[in-house]
């Protein structure tokens, strides 16, 4: 008991010496990065900036919520680092941010990224190509992310109409959007969400509409069996079908590429086949290529252009409205259909999906 007593002792004594001679374990210096840049700014071409720190601590560089910055080297463990910090061009009428953080050990310094927006194309100056119409109104797709006010969404379940089957929805499905705008075109989307399929049918002044005029648009169609895109007009006082009318000014199946239909339909004439009331035309890269599609209608007859050419010419024949109904205000439709008994009439293939129909403007010109 004494031996472990004294040895007890000797112990604590050795412990309190080395305390007051300031022996045992220094405290860890503190993980650090200095940095004097706090930002960034890209112009729209992108291109790069040299960003330079030091740390104590093995180090990483990486930006948050953009992939269109890249930084070279991304870690290293030299304690006076210099690193490439690069963006891409930026192709969109909006400017862009992100954040970049170096990182080493439990220290952090973050930097605001910029980046400017793309330069806008200047307004063109926008003629009709027949002489004695102005322009009375038009969308260029040049502003705001979504469609203005000027469209409305159809929202309708699957099989609403020509037994299609998507479902027409107001904007988007699951933060996924059917209508979008962005670098001067519309989009109108077609995609599966779960065991549904999506798309957008967009209206253009659909309470007033316009009787007679120049109707205009230059579309890219989508690819892929199934797909049933059209630009095309149907009346504002809407009481039945075919009797009041409709004025199909392009219509496509994706089964039959690259030909596109022109069509008018009443009671006289309606999916009759013949040459007085539908044409079509094959078109190297309707799908994929930007095309011109538009009608002259007027009280006497309707004219039907494919780029500029003449594709079909339908008259009034005088003997009323069995035969010309169009003689009421009548309004733009856009819609991207998947399947139904057109679009499906051969099958579809889903493995496409998701499909996309640009619009790079909608114009309507009226007599002087």
């Amino acid at each position: 008991m004494k031996r472990m007593t004294i040895i007890t002792t000797i112990a604590a004594v050795l412990a309190l010496v080395a305390g007051a001679c300031g022996g045992g374990d220094e405290p860890a210096p503190q993980d650090m990065v200095n940095c004097d840049v706090a930002q960034m700014a890209f112009d729209t071409e992108g291109g790069s900036h040299q960003l330079s720190f030091s740390a104590n601590h093995e180090w990483s560089v990486f930006a948050t919520g953009a992939d269109w910055i890249t930084v070279s080297p991304n870690n290293g463990t030299a304690r006076n680092a210099t690193v490439t910090v690069s963006a891409v061009a930026n192709d969109a009428y909006e400017p862009r941010t992100a954040t970049l953080t170096i990182l080493a050990g439990t220290a952090r310094h973050t930097i605001s990224v910029s980046q400017a927006a793309a330069q806008r194309p200047a307004q063109p100056d926008i003629s009709c190509p027949l002489s004695g119409y102005k322009l009375v109104w038009n969308d260029e797709f040049d502003e705001g992310s979504v469609p203005g006010s000027d469209w409305t969404h159809e929202v309708k379940p699957a099989r609403w109409v020509n037994n299609e089957l998507q479902a027409y929805v107001n904007g988007e499905v699951n933060g996924k959007r059917v209508t979008m705008v962005s670098n001067g075109t519309l989009k109108i989307r077609c995609f599966k969400d779960g065991a549904n399929i999506y798309s957008g049918r967009l209206y253009a002044k659909r309470s007033t509409g316009w009787k007679y005029g120049y109707m205009q648009a230059r579309i890219k169609l989508p690819k892929g069996k199934g797909t049933w895109p059209a630009f095309w007009m149907m009346p504002v006082n809407f009481t039945s079908w075919p009797g009041d009318g409709e004025i199909d000014i392009m219509e496509e199946v994706g089964y039959n590429p690259n030909v596109v239909v022109s069509t008018i339909h009443c009671n006289k004439y309606n999916n009759g086949g013949t040459a007085i009331e539908s044409a079509s035309r094959r078109l190297a890269d309707a799908e994929g290529g930007f095309h011109d599609y538009a009608v002259e209608w007027t009280a006497d007859y309707m004219t039907f252009y494919v780029d500029g050419e003449k594709l079909l010419t339908y008259r009034n024949d005088g003997t009323g409205k069995d035969a010309w109904p169009f003689f009421t205000n009548f309004y733009i439709i856009l819609n991207l259909a998947w399947g139904g008994d057109w679009g499906g009439q051969r099958g579809v293939d889903e493995s496409v999906l998701p499909i996309e129909m640009e619009v790079d403007y909608v114009r309507v010109f009226q007599k002087n």
